[in-house]
């Protein structure tokens, strides 16, 4: 299953390992997601997860980027013509629909249209654990 993922999660997850982001980032590691980004969101992450109010040791940043770099699918996104409360969204989306992601996960589904794809983590785990989509 190829999703993308919004920075937002990726933190959380890394912040709180036993919430619906962790179980997310705990399914990409394993190997049953797919995760899809270009280099725009490559960035982001790796830009958000070093900055010094997070507190992440080093010696855990660069592994878990070197991975995200290694397994994740890049994808070549398409720009999209499209309204965004906040316009550094727009990236996720762009990837999600030129990738065809099943789903977009994000902390913030307000910043996103309303489409059935567009998930938090919770209602991300709750289909896959609840429908056997994993």
């Amino acid at each position: 299953m190829k999703i993308v993922l919004d920075t937002n999660v990726l933190i959380s997850g890394l912040l709180n390992p036993s919430g619906s982001p962790a179980g997310v980032l705990n399914l990409i590691l394993n190997g049953k997601l797919k995760l899809l980004i270009d280099n725009r969101i490559f960035f982001e992450f790796s830009d958000v997860i070093r900055r010094p109010k997070f507190k992440f040791k080093i010696e855990w940043i660069n592994p878990l980027l070197d991975f995200i770099k290694m397994e994740s699918d890049f994808i070549l996104a398409e720009p999209f013509e499209i309204d965004f409360s906040d316009p550094d969204d727009l990236v996720f989306y762009e990837v999600a629909k030129s990738g065809e992601a099943n789903y977009l996960i994000t902390g913030n589904k307000k910043h996103f249209p309303e489409e059935s794809n567009i998930v938090t983590p919770k209602e991300f785990i709750d289909l896959i654990y609840h429908k056997g989509e994993n």
